[in-house]
């Protein structure tokens, strides 16, 4: 039985065509790491009755009228010093952003960011390598212990300050856009679906001239958050065809594989009929795929990846510093876009340097501003967070202390 779905504008557009409606089934019971994402935000999930009513005073603490669009930092009195932190390099467009602005405005501080991979961030940050890090994938039950020990006497925290869609882009001459299912996603990733003219991919995309082309699909060879976000997606919303658990490590051996965001988006450009997912800042001149979902193909878009999370819970069992929430990723509400990632920007309470915990708060608190946010809207085309989110991420940032308590 076949369903005629509508078409939603698409940047290139991409024609409507029927496809077998999707097989229900509820969302799964998420934990640790595999809790990845939430975008958009406009109603972000959390709501703002949660933060103290009490007035915020803290020397960092942005002021003033809202921001229109990005901006430098506010000025920091007496602010200097060098930090250092790693992770996912699917917000590293936003993180160069966010450093240039703030160091504009305190230029005697300095912060440095090495865009590793959501993993070896987690892993450095753990190990005290750098005093910040940013994820993809929320901490798991033994990264979080870890991290707990590292910080004490302190805790930890863990806010959602990238908020972007996963773009599943591809190189095909003459194709710019296609419309495809979870289910055929799943189909090319999983290399059941190796031709580019295959039978499943023609019958969504009937208007689409598709030539006879092998598919080369393109997976990340590192542990990413990017990964495991995408075959979170690929689990939840088509199981039968992608049967493997969620990972941020890929699970099929053998095929084509690359280094981060960077290494995987140049594969693509440098084949034909190449295929792979990425953060959506970095999909360039390539092709787009637009996301079946219930009635409709969603392209991705910043609105798109916000209707998804209006009504994303906070994840259960977490510890009070931590803002990570759960997405239903088989969602069938119109308009929205599930394949999205939430980069946690991960850090302590309590730092034995007193010019380190300064400055991890004052850059932190520049980055969850109006200013902030629209500085990574600009650069990176992510979702800004919203104000209610806002206030309990600042709440966080301002009891980093200056000194071990």
């Amino acid at each position: 039985m076949t369903r005629t779905l509508r078409q939603t504008p698409h940047p290139a557009g991409p024609s409507t065509a029927p496809r077998p409606a999707p097989a229900p089934h509820g969302p799964r019971a998420r934990g640790g790491r595999a809790l990845g994402a939430l975008v958009g935000v406009a109603a972000l999930l959390i709501v703002s009755g949660c933060g103290s009513d009490d007035p915020i005073n803290h020397p960092w603490r942005p002021g003033g009228p809202p921001a229109e669009g990005g901006g430098a930092a506010e000025v920091v009195e007496g602010l200097r010093g060098t930090v250092a932190g790693a992770g996912a390099s699917s917000q590293e467009a936003a993180m160069q952003a966010w450093i240039a602005g703030f160091q504009s405005a305190n230029p005697d501080a300095s912060v440095a960011y090495d865009p590793v991979g959501s993993g070896g961030g987690r892993t450095q940050f753990v190990e005290g390598g750098v005093v910040f890090a940013g994820t993809d994938a929320a901490l798991d039950e033994e990264e979080l212990a870890g991290a707990e020990q590292r910080c004490a006497p302190g805790g930890v925290v863990e806010v959602p300050l990238y908020i972007s869609p996963i773009a599943v882009m591809f190189n095909l001459e003459g194709v710019d856009s296609l419309n495809m299912s979870a289910a055929t996603l799943a189909g090319i990733f999983a290399r059941d679906i190796t031709r580019w003219d295959d039978e499943r991919i023609a019958a969504e995309n009937p208007d689409v001239s598709l030539p006879d082309v092998a598919i080369t699909p393109v997976n990340r060879s590192d542990e990413s958050g990017t990964t495991e976000n995408f075959t979170e997606y690929l689990h939840e919303a088509a199981p039968e065809a992608w049967p493997y658990d969620p990972s941020g490590n890929w699970p099929l051996t053998g095929g084509q594989s690359a280094q981060g965001t960077s290494g995987v988006v140049q594969t693509v450009q440098d084949g034909q009929g190449t295929i792979t997912y990425a953060d959506a800042s970095r999909t360039g001149s390539l092709g787009t795929v637009a996301l079946g979902v219930g009635e409709e193909w969603v392209p991705f878009s910043p609105e798109a990846a916000a209707a998804v999370v209006d009504a994303s819970p906070r994840a259960e069992g977490r510890p009070d510093g931590s803002l990570v929430v759960e997405l239903d990723r088989d969602t069938t509400a119109a308009g929205a876009y599930p394949l999205v990632l939430v980069s946690y920007t991960v850090a302590c309470t309590a730092y034995a340097s007193a010019a380190d915990a300064e400055l991890v708060g004052a850059f932190l608190a520049y980055v969850a501003s109006e200013a902030g946010q629209g500085t990574s809207a600009e650069a990176a085309g992510s979702a800004p967070i919203s104000e209610a989110l806002r206030e309990q991420v600042l709440a966080l940032v301002e009891a980093i202390s200056q000194e071990t308590p």
